[in-house]
């Protein structure tokens, strides 16, 4: 009876080790787009881009302002191709803003080509001009 028990509990023991285990490493981080807020005028998202893992293709209709929460390089690749003035390169500092221009002819994507992610806060103008 007593090796039963000490069998049970070894088991249930082994299973939350496994499970503190599975918790304590969690998933790896992924590029995404978080919304934060929106009303009529603007609105706001996180993105973390993680490196090579770019952001779908998508395009901006208003203009925004980024916050660089976490900064690095970024490819700004249009749709059509990258330019060859290498003028889609982008250098974000952390904790500066930056304005962005609409966009809404073309679609693009935002490649993280550094090491580390990169996680910004935008703000999009929902009624400029």
């Amino acid at each position: 009876m007593s090796k039963h028990i000490w069998a049970i509990g070894a088991a249930m023991a082994l299973a939350g080790f496994g499970a503190g285990l599975a918790v304590a490493q969690g998933a790896a981080p992924t590029t995404m787009r978080t919304p934060q807020f929106a009303n009529t005028e603007v609105k706001v998202w996180k993105s973390l881009i993680m490196p090579g893992n770019p952001l779908p293709l998508h395009r901006h209709d208003h203009p925004r302002v980024i916050i660089a929460l976490k900064g690095g390089t970024m490819h700004i690749l249009e749709e059509t191709g990258p330019a060859p003035d290498k003028s889609d390169i982008a250098v974000w500092e952390t904790g500066k803003a930056y304005w962005l221009p609409a966009n809404p002819k073309t679609q693009h994507q935002d490649i993280n080509i550094g090491k580390d992610p990169i996680e910004v806060m935008v703000v999009e103008l929902q009624k400029a001009w």
